[in-house]
C-alpha cells in the first residue's frame, strides 16, 4: 500500500468531503518535502517505511482533532503570511509563576498585557520538570503535562483562547534536544526497555563517550566534565546541558516521529509558536563539534513540513546562541520563520558600554538581512545570560582583538571595571580561559541599580533599537519598569549555583503600581517606553525587516534607515553620556525639516544636529 493510499485509511467518519479534501490537498503539496527530508536523514528501509507510515497516520489524526477555530486561524494566516511582520507586533516574555503565581493568575493580567500593547506572550517553560534541579523547566519530563504548580494543559488551552480572543499569540519552549531523566522515556532507557534505550545516545562503556568527546566541548564545566555521565548501573548517557538532560537520539526515526507527535499536540492546544531550544546541538556524528551540523538543519525543516502540513499556522523560532554565520542558517520559511537575534542584543549592550557604535552599525550593514518571509525577534536582553557573540573578524577590522575585547566586557558587566555603571553577575566564570557570561536585569545592567544619572536614557536607548530595527521586538516583562537584580536567589539551594536567576525576579508590584508616577524611575521608564511602543504602531515604516544602515561620521551615534511604500524614517541613536554632533551633510538625503516622530517636532537639519546623551530621534521627511 502506498503512503497515498494509506493515507485514505486515516479519514474518521466525522470529516467532512470538503475538510478532508482541504487536508489531502495540503497533504499532495506539502508530504514531497518532507518524504524527500526524512529519506535524507533515515534512508529507505523497514525501520524508517514503518515510522513514516506511522507519521502520516499521526499527522491525518491530529489535523482532524484540530479545533475548528484553530483551523480558521490557519486559514486567514495562509492568506496573510506577512501577519508576524506588522509594526504593530510587539512581544513579552515572563516565567508565570514569578510573574503571575500561576495559568490563571496570568489570565488576570491580560488587560495590562493588552494595555502595554502586546500580541506575543512567550511563557518561560512551564511544562512538568522535576522538582529539583529543573534548570528553570528546561529539562522536561512530559510534554504533555503542566507543571501542576502552575495549573493544567487545560487551563494553559483555556489561556491560549482567550490571548487569542484579544489578539495575543501564545508562544513556548520546545526543548527538544533532550528531555529530563525523569521523562518517561528515560525511566525506561534506565529500565533497559530496548525500545526506549535508542531514543538516548547511552553506552555501556567509556570507549564511545571517550571518542565522541575528542572534538565534542563542554558546555556547563561546573557541573559535569565531558558530554556524557554515568549511570547508576555503570553505562553512560549524552548529557550536553545538565547532568539531568539527556539528549534525545535523532538518529532513531522513532525519536523524530514521537516528537513530531509533541509538536502538534501543543499546536491543537492553541500554541501560535515554538521556540525551538538549542537547535545547534541536535544531531550528533563522531568526529565533529557535534554542533550546527547539515542534519541539524534537515531535521528543523523536517519538523517544519509535519507542521506544514497538519497545523499549518504554527511558526518555528530558532535559539541558536553561536557565531553569526551559523544563526542565519536556520531562518528561512522552510526551517524557522523566526530567530532570536543574539548578535544585536550583545552590539547593543558592547554599544553601551564602549559608547561606539561602529561594530552595532556593521551588524545592521551586513548581518541584519535575512530571507523574505522570516522575522528577528529583537530584544534587549532574556532570561539567560549574556553571551558576547560578535565574530572576531568583524572586530578586527575596527583593530579590536575579540579575546580581550569580551574580557573587557565582562570586566564592566559585573563592575570590575573603573568607572562601570553596570551591576551584572558573572555566570560560568572561568579564570583560567577568561570566558565568561553576564547575568542581570535590563535596569540593574545599565545603571539604575547604582544609581547612574543615565540609566533611564540607557534603558529607553537600547528598546529604541529593538523597537525600530524590524521583526519583532520582546520585552523581558518587569523590564518596562525597570525591575532590579534579585539577589534572594542565592537563598534558594536549586538556585544558588545559577546566578542567571539574579535577572528573574518575581512581579515587581511596587514598580507597577507606580509607573504611571513621572516621579519615580518606574514612571519615566514605562512612560517613556510607552511612548516609543505607540509610535511604532503608527509607523508603517517599521513594519517588515528591510533596513540600511547610515554611516554618521560620529562613532557615539548610530543611523539607519526604514522604509515602505516610498516612506522612510531614518534613527539617530546617541549612547554617549554626553551631546554628540552629527554633521549636516549626513541629513542631505532628508528634507530641509524632517519631523521628529517621537517628539512630533520638526528639526531643521541642514547645519547639523546636536543630540543630547541618550537621545534617540525617528525622522521623517
Amino acid at each position: 500500500m502506498s503512503l497515498s493510499e494509506h493515507l485514505q485509511t486515516t479519514r474518521r467518519p466525522a470529516t467532512s468531503d470538503a475538510e478532508w479534501a482541504s487536508f489531502v490537498a495540503r497533504f499532495d503539496a506539502e508530504f514531497p518535502r518532507l518524504e524527500r527530508l526524512y529519506r535524507r536523514l533515515y534512508g529507505d528501509n523497514r525501520r524508517a517505511d514503518a515510522q513514516l507510515e506511522a507519521l502520516v497516520t499521526d499527522a491525518s489524526t491530529s489535523w482532524q482533532e484540530r479545533p475548528a477555530e484553530l483551523r480558521a486561524l490557519d486559514d486567514w494566516r495562509a492568506a496573510n503570511p506577512d501577519w508576524f511582520q506588522s509594526n504593530q507586533m510587539l512581544g513579552g516574555v515572563c516565567y508565570v509563576d514569578l510573574y503571575a503565581g500561576d495559568l490563571s493568575g496570568l489570565r488576570e493580567r491580560i488587560p495590562y498585557l493588552k494595555e502595554l500593547g502586546l500580541t506575543y506572550l512567550h511563557l518561560m517553560p512551564l511544562f512538568l520538570a522535576p522538582e529539583e534541579n529543573s534548570d528553570g523547566g528546561y529539562a522536561v519530563s512530559s510534554y504533555r503535562d503542566v507543571n501542576p504548580a502552575l495549573g493544567t494543559m487545560d487551563d494553559l488551552t483555556a489561556l491560549a483562547t482567550e490571548l487569542r480572543a484579544n489578539g495575543i499569540s501564545l508562544v513556548v519552549d520546545f526543548i527538544f534536544n533532550h528531555t529530563s531523566n525523569e521523562h518517561e522515556w528515560a525511566r525506561k532507557a534506565l529500565a533497559r526497555d530496548p525500545e526506549f534505550e535508542n531514543f538516548y545516545w547511552i553506552f555501556p562503556d567509556r570507549e564511545m563517550p571517550d571518542a565522541y568527546e575528542r572534538t565534542t566541548r563542554e558546555i556547563f564545566p561546573d557541573d559535569h566534565p565531558g558530554s556524557f555521565i554515568p549511570l547508576p548501573d555503570g553505562r553512560w548517557v549524552w548529557a550536553t546541558f545538565y547532568s539531568f538532560q539527556w539528549d534525545l537520539n535523532y538518529r532513531n526515526p522513532a525519536v523524530f516521529r514521537a516528537m513530531a507527535g509533541e509538536m502538534l499536540f501543543l499546536a491543537n492546544r492553541g500554541v501560535d509558536i515554538l521556540r525551538m531550544d538549542a537547535v545547534a546541538f541536535i544531531w550528533k556524528q563522531l568526529g565533529t563539534t557535534c554542533e550546527s551540523l547539515p542534519e541539524a538543519h534537515l531535521l528543523l525543516q523536517a519538523f517544519n513540513a509535519v507542521c506544514r502540513i497538519a497545523a499549518p499556522s504554527l511558526l518555528f523560532k530558532s535559539e541558536a546562541i553561536v557565531h553569526p554565520d551559523e544563526v542565519v542558517r536556520y531562518i528561512s520559511p522552510e526551517e524557522c520563520q523566526l530567530s532570536y537575534n543574539p548578535l544585536q542584543m550583545a552590539l547593543i549592550w558592547n554599544s553601551l558600554a564602549t559608547r561606539d557604535v561602529r561594530l552595532l552599525s556593521q551588524a545592521l550593514e551586513r548581518r541584519h538581512r535575512i530571507p523574505t518571509g522570516t522575522a528577528w525577534v529583537n530584544y534587549v536582553r532574556s532570561h539567560d545570560d549574556i553571551g558576547w557573540t560578535f565574530a572576531d573578524e568583524d572586530a578586527a577590522e575596527f583593530g579590536i582583538n575579540g579575546f580581550d575585547h569580551r574580557r573587557f566586557l565582562n570586566a564592566y558587566y559585573v563592575n570590575r571595571f573603573p568607572g562601570s555603571f553596570a551591576r551584572g553577575v558573572p555566570f560560568q566564570d572561568n579564570p583560567k580561559t577568561g570566558d565568561c557570561r553576564i547575568s542581570g536585569t535590563t535596569a540593574s545592567l545599565a545603571g539604575l541599580e547604582a544609581g547612574d544619572a543615565g540609566a533611564v536614557g540607557r534603558i529607553l536607548l537600547a528598546h529604541s533599537i529593538i523597537l525600530s530595527t524590524g521583526g519583532i521586538p520582546l520585552l523581558y516583562l518587569g523590564d518596562e519598569v525597570g525591575q532590579l537584580n534579585d539577589y534572594g536567589y542565592l537563598d534558594v539551594p536549586a538556585h544558588r549555583d545559577d546566578s542567571r536567576w539574579v535577572g528573574r525576579p518575581a512581579y515587581p508590584a511596587e514598580r507597577y503600581a507606580s509607573r504611571h508616577d513621572p516621579s519615580t524611575d518606574a514612571g519615566r521608564i514605562f512612560e517613556g517606553l510607552e511612548h516609543l511602543i505607540r509610535v511604532r504602531s503608527s509607523t508603517p515604516e517599521f513594519a517588515g525587516g528591510a533596513l540600511i544602515a547610515w554611516r554618521t561620521g560620529n562613532p557615539r551615534v548610530l543611523a539607519y534607515e526604514r522604509g515602505r511604500g516610498g516612506s522612510r524614517v531614518v534613527a539617530f541613536v546617541n549612547v554617549g553620556d554626553d551631546p554628540e554632533f552629527v554633521a549636516g551633510k549626513v541629513f542631505s538625503a532628508l528634507s530641509e525639516t524632517p519631523t521628529d516622530l517621537i517628539t512630533g517636532a520638526a528639526v531643521y537639519v541642514r547645519q547639523g544636529v546636536l543630540l543630547a546623551a541618550h537621545q534617540v530621534m525617528w525622522l521623517r521627511g
